[in-house]
């Protein structure tokens, strides 16, 4: 079998020409959401348009940068550059507010030839191209340039392979400088595979419905691949759009039957908070095939909330399916197993420290730590190592997560020294076996399921004992109401006494002034950490909404959180 995008393509189009592929549900000009569509047939004969006008630009193996707001032009787009034998490099717009530095980091670090955008975005990024000295050299064109361009040059463009780059995946930066993961044809057909499977989701039965960013991982093979690969209809709508009013999402899961979708923890503690009884009156989620729960630590208490907000809506508990992936597995590793309702196990939080995962059956939630179960791999294997010595790990043992399988990505664009050590790691005492990617990720293996404990590069290590900073940073928004909710970064910092914790957490917008101003929030803090964690606090900071740097991906993002603070951003003034 041909394993690239353009080929499945071909295949779905040759199938269904006139089959509905994509449908965008627009909000920006309709509150009820305008809605615009592409049959397999249109979307074959636009990539085909795009693809020919990159071949008479570009040669083979160039980088094409699609710098675009979220609609049909996007995927148009990303297909088109991925299968003109150009290596596709999904971006957003230069008006996403909060990551200008990142744009334009990536785009000097992947050095695209050609920047396609949509008409309207065009000066803009003319503008931002000129401010941060880009270049001349990049063309900045649209999709409609290339298919006049198309129309004049019949040439044959170049038919990738399927171990040839298909896109530059650049990674949210949350614990590192963004780096462009190389995911081949090959990987991110795989992966599709891989999620089709295990989510159960056929041909003739499912869609999938989504929000999230088409420049993120998950929202990149969930919007476009899996649909393209799965030969199933995908639906989407704008980021924005799901947070001015996350009903949104849940009304296109309602309408449409055996829904498939994804979104981080946040967004769905968001919608049990936002979706007022009203809407949910309205809501009809019993259809839903399955909503995948990942890309950030999974909460129970988020997992209870959805489900009490939304059962008398139809939703099941099997519904939810708490899952693990990265960008450089092209992004689904495991999920909870089909069928099941999501596990979670209550450990013994000093043991946790110590890295042993200890099941713990006492009515003192101060002396445990609940973990939920993210299942079993699907067409890949997990290991649990020890970093420092590279040995497998005991069931029950907390170590990193090590991966191998056709998904894995070839490498870090222009990065071979990093590539060696994260995409090709060697197990001790099995030297002669494949290579493995060191995911960075620790969890442990317990009772047949992967339970992912947090990031090994943002561990506080206090007096010799582990603390993970999302179980610290769930503790501190719990304990004061003027936190405002998943704004909170954890982090260690040195001094004199060795690494000390800092919080710097958010106010909400409607916070009273007097607990602000006042040591109220302080105290508050502090008593929930050194009575639930056992953790003295170095130094807490209040600040005001916004403040908090996160991810392109809704990530906290902490390295750069702890880059502000011993930058004294936030002095005592900036505090309140």
């Amino acid at each position: 079998m041909t394993d690239t995008l353009s080929h499945h393509l071909a295949r779905v189009t040759a199938l269904t020409p006139d089959e509905t592929a994509f449908t965008f549900v627009d909000h920006s000009a309709d509150v009820e959401g305008a809605v615009s569509s592409l049959s397999w047939r249109q979307l074959d004969e636009r990539v085909r348009a795009v693809a020919a006008g990159l071949h008479g630009m570009i040669d083979e193996g160039e980088r094409v940068a699609v710098v675009a707001p979220q609609g049909l032009e996007y995927i148009v787009g990303f297909l088109g550059a991925a299968c003109s034998g150009a290596i596709a490099v999904p971006l957003f717009s230069p008006s996403l507010p909060g990551h200008e530095e990142k744009l334009a980091a990536v785009l000097k670090d992947a050095a695209p030839a050609v920047l396609l955008t949509v008409e309207t975005q065009c000066g803009l990024l003319t503008d931002f191209c000129a401010k941060h000295g880009l270049g001349s050299d990049r063309r900045i064109v649209t999709a409609r340039d290339l298919c006049q361009e198309a129309a004049h040059d019949q040439a044959e463009f170049g038919r990738p392979r399927p171990d040839d780059v298909a896109y530059l995946q650049y990674t949210s930066g949350s614990t590192r400088v963004p780096s462009g993961v190389e995911i081949t044809h090959a990987n991110v057909c795989a992966n599709a595979r891989q999620a089709l499977e295990a989510y159960d989701i056929r041909r003739g039965r499912n869609c999938t419905v989504g929000w999230l960013p088409l420049y993120h991982d998950m929202g990149l093979v969930l919007g476009i691949a899996l649909p393209v690969i799965g030969h199933i209809p995908s639906v989407l709508m704008d980021p924005l759009a799901f947070i001015q009013q996350p009903g949104r999402w849940l009304s296109l899961l309602s309408r449409h039957t055996g829904a498939l979708t994804a979104a981080p923890n946040f967004a769905y503690d968001y919608c049990a908070r936002r979706v007022d009884a009203d809407e949910r009156d309205r809501l009809s989620l019993g259809s839903v095939a399955a909503m995948v729960n990942g890309s950030e630590p999974i909460t129970p208490a988020t997992l209870e909330r959805f489900q009490a907000a939304f059962s008398p809506a139809g939703m099941m508990r099997t519904t939810m399916r708490p899952s693990y992936g990265l960008a450089e597995a092209t992004v689904f590793v495991c999920a909870s197993p089909a069928g099941e309702e999501p596990t979670v196990i209550a450990v013994d939080r000093e043991a946790l420290g110590q890295g042993v995962a200890r099941p713990l059956d006492t009515a003192d939630q101060e002396a445990v730590v609940e973990l939920v179960a993210c299942g079993r791999p699907t067409g890949q294997e997990i290991a649990i190592v020890d970093p420092a010595t590279c040995q497998r790990r005991e069931d029950g043992h907390v170590g990193e997560i090590w991966l191998r399988g056709p998904n894995i990505g070839r490498g870090y664009w222009g990065r071979p020294e990093q590539s060696e050590t994260t995409f090709r790691a060697v197990l001790h005492g099995e030297e002669q076996g494949a290579p493995w990617l060191r995911t960075g990720d620790l969890g442990v293996w317990h009772d047949k399921q992967l339970y992912v404990t947090g990031r090994l590069k943002d561990l506080v290590i206090i007096d010799g004992t582990n603390h993970y900073p999302h179980d610290i940073e769930e503790t501190v928004h719990h304990a004061h109401p003027a936190v405002r909710p998943h704004r909170v970064a954890a982090f260690a910092v040195s001094t004199g006494e060795g690494e000390r914790l800092v919080v710097v957490a958010e106010h909400g917008r409607d916070a009273n002034p007097d607990d602000i101003a006042g040591q109220e929030v302080t105290r508050a803090v502090r008593a929930a950490l050194a009575t639930g964690h056992g953790v003295a606090l170095h130094d807490f900071v209040l600040v005001p909404p916004g403040s908090v740097p996160h991810t392109t991906s809704g990530k906290v993002a902490r390295g750069a959180c702890r880059e502000q603070y011993l930058a004294g951003a936030w002095n005592m003034d900036a505090r309140t």
